[in-house]
């Protein structure tokens, strides 16, 4: 409760043009600089994701204000679940590895209704499907079709993903692989843990994922490191 308490503080300082937009947080200490700072350009929100051994990581919360990056109170040291194997620097289709590296946040979905932030959100149900056919043309991309008449390959030994699922209550789309290759990989997302390892997403708990999607805006990033 207390990263919701602080993340609405945030949200209504900045709604009214607050310059404390982060009196809800704590200084940076002198000298402070996170592993992603020189590597993010002009974002002012950061989601960190380290990995701690095996499928387990952990998830921070940064933005950037006035007086350099602040992690964001009671956002810091998320537990996380990452992909069965790891983590990567060369993700692929089937890897079951989350990829290492900094990526935008593109928008937002779910099984649930809006839960609101600045992220465009898609409201999914049956028909929804994450496209991983590496042979069609709308590869790595949201679709709707009723499974009959989709024009890719829906089966998940093609790594196609019906989006209708309890891990989808709510998630946000990690823009990774955006050139949309052939065999680098798709359908990575930051989504509601099950409690087990992901197949290459980043997993934390579904309330507290929903606080930090009323909390993003575009141009947030996600960066993830072992």
């Amino acid at each position: 409760m207390d990263f919701m308490r602080r993340l609405l503080i945030l949200l209504c300082a900045v709604a009214v043009g607050a310059p404390a937009a982060m009196a809800g947080a704590p200084a940076a200490a002198g000298g402070l600089t996170p592993w992603f700072a020189r590597s993010v350009g002009s974002a002012t929100q950061v989601l960190s994701v380290t990995g701690t051994g095996g499928s387990d990581a952990k998830l921070d919360v940064w933005q950037r204000t006035a007086a350099g990056w602040q992690p964001v109170t009671g956002g810091i040291g998320v537990p996380a679940k990452i992909g069965s194997k790891g983590m990567s620097p060369n993700h692929f289709d089937g890897s079951m590895m989350t990829p290492k590296g900094i990526y935008t946040l593109d928008f937002a979905f779910g099984t649930q209704p809006n839960p609101g932030g600045g992220l465009r959100y898609v409201q999914v149900g049956p028909d929804h499907w994450w496209d991983g056919d590496m042979a069609s043309p709308t590869y790595n991309t949201m679709q709707v079709c009723k499974k009959d008449q989709c024009r890719f390959n829906t089966s998940l030994s093609a790594g196609t993903e019906n989006l209708d699922i309890p891990q989808y209550a709510h998630a946000v789309v990690m823009g990774v692989n955006k050139e949309r290759i052939p065999g680098k990989g798709g359908a990575f997302f930051v989504h509601s843990t099950d409690g087990g390892p992901t197949a290459g997403c980043v997993a934390i708990d579904d309330a507290t994922l929903v606080t930090i999607m009323r909390w993003l805006r575009p141009g947030a990033l996600i960066a993830i490191t072992e």
